[in-house]
């Protein structure tokens, strides 16, 4: 499995040029940067037994800013 995070509230992607960083927001469906604790649970997720039958898998946790299947 992995994990493909799309834009999360980092010291790295806060540091882009604010009208950069609001181009970037307004591409992502859900209006907001993702927050690393959402990355986080994604991860805890996949390492319990709640996930012991997805194998393979691409897990896109980026607020529907892409789509990949």
């Amino acid at each position: 499995n992995v994990i493909c995070p799309g834009y999360i509230d980092t010291e790295m992607v806060l540091a882009v040029p604010p009208k950069v960083l609001e181009g970037i927001v307004a591409t992502i469906p859900v209006g907001r940067l993702g927050k690393a604790g959402e990355i986080a649970k994604m991860a805890c997720f996949l390492a319990s037994d709640d996930a012991a039958f997805i194998t393979g898998a691409t897990m896109t946790v980026n607020g529907a800013q892409y789509i990949a299947g």
